[in-house]
């Protein structure tokens, strides 16, 4: 036996020992494939703790799509190591990826969107968005979708194609909002009075901005009363709430100035038979 394995390595050595080499320099280069890795994804995420310009989703894409590219250099390295061609080796993936491309290119249509989304930021993770007809708070944008939770705590997954080719509206981006609370009085009641009543209101109210400061104003002439409105402005984290106030408050202030709040009338003309309209 011994003298079987002295003769292969007699006959084989050189090979023995090219092949050794070469292993042991694919293993250097995995092992340090694996701390470049992880160096770069320690330095995205200590970066943008720095900075702060990424979404907190984008974070963990970044790191992954790093480390994969990382791990195809240490692998094309790897190849050329052991003789394959690896020119060859990259025309074949090329057109292997264009096949798949095409057999997902909706597939591939998300990703593309995803990335838009993730860098372009028409909204982040926690702000509340309108997707065309879906509303929501965004809780989490991947590769492929953007998923939503409604108000009502609905799970709502929007493909990223269709969110990108969507008209978006971000509630929360500016930090604050307007709101118009419209109340009306009758045709006989003073104007100026609601006005007042208005504008002490908004002079008390203390959750409104002053740059925009509030305004008040006749909207419009109805058909059965005079609209008066309140325009005010606020956080966006105190919008909500303080529209609800309002409008109980409005309605108060105008009934306890003794301003009356009209509802739709319709006067109906009862003709006995025999009689017309003329």
């Amino acid at each position: 036996m011994t003298d079987m394995v002295m003769e292969f390595w007699k006959n084989n050595s050189e090979m023995l020992l090219d092949v050794g080499y070469s292993a042991l320099l694919a293993l250097v280069i995995l092992i340090a494939g694996a701390i470049v890795a992880k160096l770069v994804r320690k330095g995205i995420r200590n970066a943008n703790d720095r900075l702060e310009k990424l979404d907190a989703t984008l974070v963990p894409i970044l790191c992954t799509a790093a480390t994969y590219l990382v791990y195809t250099i240490a692998g094309v390295f790897i190849l050329d190591i052991f003789g394959v061609n690896t020119a060859s080796l990259i025309a074949l993936l090329g057109a292997a990826g264009l096949a798949v491309g095409l057999a997902l290119k909706d597939t591939l249509s998300n990703i593309a969107a995803g990335i838009m989304l993730l860098f372009l930021r028409p909204f982040r993770s926690g702000d509340y968005v309108s997707i065309g007809s879906t509303s929501g708070t965004v809780h989490e944008i991947n590769l492929f979708t953007t998923i939503l939770e409604t108000f009502d705590g609905l799970y709502v997954c929007v493909p990223n194609s269709t969110a990108w080719g969507s008209s978006i509206t971000n509630y929360t981006r500016n930090g604050k909002r307007r709101m118009d609370i419209t109340v009306g009085i009758a045709y006989s009641d003073s104007i100026d009075t609601g006005l007042d009543v208005l504008q002490r209101i908004a002079a008390e109210e203390s959750r409104f901005l002053q740059d925009p400061g509030p305004q008040t104003m006749v909207a419009s002439m109805g058909d059965n009363s005079v609209n008066l409105q309140l325009r005010g402005w606020a956080t966006t984290a105190d919008y909500w709430q303080t529209l609800w106030d309002l409008n109980k408050r409005v309605k108060e202030d105008i009934e306890a100035a003794g301003l009356t709040i009209p509802f739709p009338q319709r006067t109906v003309h009862m003709l006995s038979e025999g009689e017309t309209t003329d």
